[in-house]
């Protein structure tokens, strides 16, 4: 009773948004639901006057939600697939990571940005967006405002990627007969898995592709989420050397490893037995359904958490050292994309 007490009027309002952005998004395909749920989310963040009633449901809805539907996506995937789809995109993988904290670590040296801010930008960016900044802020000992700033400058520019990369797809020639090439890019050069799943969600939709791309951009975002784990711990190691941090609390594996991956696995893992067992693909596609409705509900939430005009008063420095992170880690993907002839 609790749960509904505290979360039922912000799991409503998304889940409204996202009847009205799924049913906008067929009639507009070009766009897509996901996209659609943000802008609809960032508007109404401005609008309303009072959101601490839905902030329990809309914080849930950006976690929980989000994570429940990249679970739900592991039906329908092949463990095969997943772990060709692992080592094929490994190089790039490694190389926007290394690219992304480096770019980080020369905007901390030559600026007055704190070294925290500079950390959270460049591991949120690099690997998994807010999931990485909410594992790496313990670990730094980040206060609350550092990691408000640095998850804001991250969703910026994963608002940004939402709506501009799948027209950058088309003009630098990316197949949109396949999801292959496009979610690639969207696995490695987008920063959070919300993002991710709206520009593949978005490339299926305009191109009639089903779920390949996001079923793609999905699984290699997965293996790059796991770079959460060595960061972290060698975050923890530089730091402390066995501290604690200010607050007493041990850093653990537990509290840095992104559960949902195992899930993901194993949803992939039933369905592999499954149709290795006679079972039809088909069985599967009620769950794809819902994954991508729950998409675009956790859309809605990430747009009624992104406060632009908070985050342009906070300052130009921070969200230029964000803009230079995304626009190497996009670079530098696509480079080693074309060198591999991915695309």
């Amino acid at each position: 009773m609790n749960f509904l007490k505290n979360n039922s009027k912000g799991l409503i309002l998304c889940f409204i948004i996202a009847l009205l952005s799924t049913y906008l998004g067929k009639l507009f395909p070009i766009i897509g639901g996901a996209v659609i749920a943000i802008l609809f989310g960032m508007v109404l963040d401005q609008v309303l006057k009072n959101k601490e009633p839905f902030e329990g449901g809309i914080k849930f809805t950006a976690k929980k939600i989000l994570q429940y539907a990249v679970i739900l996506l592991g039906f329908g995937m092949d463990l095969g697939v997943v772990a060709k789809t692992g080592r094929q995109s490994l190089p790039i993988i490694i190389s926007t990571i290394v690219t992304s904290l480096i770019v980080a670590f020369i905007f901390y040296k030559s600026t007055n940005i704190s070294k925290n801010i500079s950390t959270l930008i460049g591991v949120g960016s690099s690997i998994c967006g807010g999931s990485a900044v909410a594992a790496t802020a313990p670990v730094i000992d980040a206060n609350d405002e550092e990691v408000a700033q640095a998850i804001s400058v991250i969703f910026f520019f994963n608002v940004l990627a939402a709506l501009i990369f799948p027209t950058l797809g088309n003009l630098i020639g990316f197949s949109n007969t396949s999801g292959e090439a496009f979610g690639i890019f969207a696995g490695t050069a987008v920063n959070d898995t919300s993002s991710v799943t709206a520009c593949a969600s978005t490339w299926d939709s305009v191109h009639g592709l089903g779920s390949q791309t996001l079923d793609k951009a999905v699984t290699v975002k997965l293996t790059r989420t796991l770079a959460i784990i060595p960061i972290t711990l060698f975050l923890a190691a530089i730091r402390a050397k066995g501290q604690n941090n200010s607050s007493g609390e041990k850093v653990s594996l537990k509290s840095t490893f992104p559960t949902f991956i195992l899930f993901f696995l194993l949803a992939s893992l039933i369905t592999t037995i499954g149709v290795k067992s006679g079972l039809d693909l088909g069985f599967f596609a009620p769950f794809k359904n819902l994954s991508k409705f729950f998409i675009v509900m956790a859309m809605a939430a990430i747009g009624l958490n992104t406060d632009i005009v908070k985050l342009v008063r906070k300052g130009g420095k921070p969200i230029f050292m964000g803009f230079c992170c995304w626009i190497s880690i996009s670079s530098v993907s696509l480079l080693i994309q074309h060198f591999l002839h991915l695309w």
